[in-house]
């Protein structure tokens, strides 16, 4: 809506932390952007903005202005979406804040498959770590989030957690991949990827080591699930996921030579896998539904 325009300019500064980076992104001048500012500055009677030597932040007043502007256009999302179900057609835009065990498989399908019923439904999927995942919901460029093992906070509502046990990826040839569970034990002297330590699975892991007098022979660390997932293809290597990081079908061999097998929880307890909002939104419509949609998903599997 028009009227909330200006109030745009004002988050896309905040986000970029520049008003002449944020300009460049709104397609208009860096001085016609920093009239709208000062104007709205005089308006409130207070400055938004501190101007710093290399960009600005916000003010105290800026703080309380941007978390209203942010509930106001998630309020007219919402409005827009219950517009659009009384006309018999959903409308709307999802944001989702997830962890990267979500990306390949579970999202995919459950994005695919709401939009088959609801194809004016647009989609936007970020990967963020937890503690990312969760402060997007407070700042409302998440609706819903979807992480593992969260940091949790007080501002966050859980709508449904998941026990995923954490597997052991590895070549179908490797002597392991014998067994139906594996102990800590039987991966003393071999080769191992890990997640780095942001990762809900590595915690868990060190958490198991600590408990444990094994000792895991790290050969290759990385940030990147898809990776780890892979290596295990080129060499006999041993690395870690969850099972919705993983294709259903990777208990047997899969085309890439790949197959997984759970660690016995003795070793290392099951994580959690969360579906969150921000505690007391209202979700717009389409953000609503597609929500309880992963919920029986997740809860199903």
């Amino acid at each position: 809506m028009r009227h909330l325009t200006p109030l745009g300019y004002i988050d896309a500064i905040a986000r970029a932390g520049s008003i002449r980076k944020a300009a460049e992104q709104l397609s208009i001048t860096s001085t016609a952007l920093n009239r709208r500012v000062l104007a709205l500055e005089e308006e409130l009677g207070a400055p938004v903005f501190e101007r710093l030597p290399r960009g600005v932040r916000l003010s105290t007043a800026g703080e309380l202005l941007i978390q209203h502007i942010r509930t106001q256009v998630s309020d007219v999302e919402k409005l827009k979406s219950q517009i659009a179900d009384l006309a018999g057609e959903r409308r709307g835009h999802v944001s989702v804040a997830c962890s990267q065990a979500l990306l390949p498989y579970v999202l995919p399908e459950q994005i695919a498959r709401y939009r088959a019923s609801h194809p004016a439904v647009t989609f936007g999927v970020h990967l963020r770590d937890r503690a990312a995942a969760e402060q997007a919901l407070v700042d409302h460029s998440a609706d819903i989030a979807v992480v593992f093992e969260p940091v949790r906070l007080s501002e966050v509502q859980v709508l449904a957690s998941v026990p995923q046990t954490v597997c052991a990826v590895l070549p179908a040839d490797h002597p392991l991949a014998a067994r139906d569970t594996l102990r800590l034990r039987d991966l003393a002297g071999v080769p191992i990827g890990l997640p780095t330590t942001p990762y809900g699975v590595r915690h868990l892991i060190d958490l198991a080591l600590q408990r444990s007098t094994v000792e895991l022979s790290v050969v290759v660390q990385s940030d990147s699930f898809e990776f780890l997932r892979n290596y295990p293809a080129r060499e006999a290597l041993v690395t870690f996921q969850i099972p919705s990081g993983l294709p259903s079908g990777d208990r047997d061999t899969t085309a890439d030579g790949i197959v997984s097998r759970p660690l016995d929880p003795r070793d290392v307890p099951a994580g959690l896998l969360y579906l969150c909002q921000l505690r007391g939104r209202t979700l717009p419509v389409a953000a609503a539904k597609f929500a309880a949609q992963l919920e029986r998903s997740l809860l199903e599997d």
